[in-house]
């Protein structure tokens, strides 16, 4: 896989990143899980029209294409599309990604350490929030962080077929996720809040991390619904056996963004081989070809 020269931080990245430090950002998040939930005409009609301008959000994909047909901006912002509008790439052993939106990093996963950009990284195991025996399935594996902007489709999808089997709530921090504070923030994917979901798959244990960030109102899975808020300090985990291990399939949403974060995929040793196209900065659709199972 092709590599891209990292950019260094520069002084306006520090200046983007510093002041979240010092800002209310659970407080934020709450305010705006309820304005996006709002049915004031302001925010129906007026927000969302500046939004889909502002961000040039092509409703032609929309399943339901009227704006004025949803019911509050957070319906609208998790609008599914239409079910052509991402195909999802074919094959038992193709990766399809499971959004839309950039490629943050991807690459293997060295001494338990992922890359987050140029002289930052971060522990897998506090990653996956501290579970020794779910870290070691992915030791040495292979990692891709995929950023979704706030015009992206932000539902979430799998990327094979996969059987759940664990899920965990890790409470944390609330930075923005965008390149520039990951650029400043010391593992700041390891230190927002995030949900862990575990599957089996043809390719062997997969992990996928739906790292939480500033104004995200809430995420949430198709089999558990809205997992966050409420805000919580203790590390939550539920295990799904019997009837509860519920089967996905390649391409089948399993959960959401209720407002745009970022998503990181994990595989184990030799399970996977990124496509080459998958480099810092690239764009990426859900559906399309990520990468290849090599078991």
């Amino acid at each position: 896989m092709k590599q891209h020269p990292e950019q260094s931080p520069s002084l306006s990245d520090y200046l983007k990143a510093w002041p979240q430090y010092l800002l209310p950002t659970h407080a934020l998040s709450r305010v705006m899980h309820a304005l996006t939930r709002s049915t004031n005409p302001l925010m129906r009609r007026w927000f969302m029209r500046w939004f889909a301008r502002h961000y040039r959000v092509d409703m032609s994909l929309a399943q339901e294409p009227d704006l004025d047909s949803y019911a509050n901006f957070n319906a609208f912002f998790t609008r599914a599309l239409r079910p052509d509008a991402r195909p999802i790439v074919s094959g038992e052993k193709a990766v399809a990604c499971p959004v839309d939106g950039t490629v943050s990093q991807a690459g293997p996963i060295h001494d338990g350490r992922i890359f987050q950009a140029k002289g930052q990284d971060y522990s897998l195991l506090q990653l996956l929030g501290g579970g020794p025996h779910r870290a070691e399935n992915f030791t040495d594996g292979r990692f891709a962080t995929l950023y979704l902007s706030p015009r992206d489709y932000n539902r979430i999808d799998m990327p094979l077929t996969g059987k759940l089997t664990a899920m965990s709530h890790v409470p944390g921090r609330l930075f923005s996720v965008n390149a520039a504070t990951a650029r400043i923030i010391p593992g700041l994917f390891a230190r927002n809040e995030r949900i862990i979901t575990y599957f089996d798959t043809e390719a062997g244990p997969m992990a996928m991390v739906l790292v939480g960030a500033i104004f995200v109102a809430s995420i949430e899975t198709v089999w558990a619904g809205e997992i966050t808020p409420p805000e919580g300090k203790r590390v939550r985990h539920w295990d799904y056996e019997g009837s509860d291990a519920r089967e996905f399939a390649k391409g089948e949403e399993m959960g959401r963004f209720n407002m745009g974060s970022t998503v990181i995929v994990l595989f184990g040793r030799d399970a996977v081989q990124w496509a080459d196209s998958v480099t810092p900065g690239a764009p990426v659709q859900m559906g399309q070809h990520l990468g290849a199972c090599r078991v």
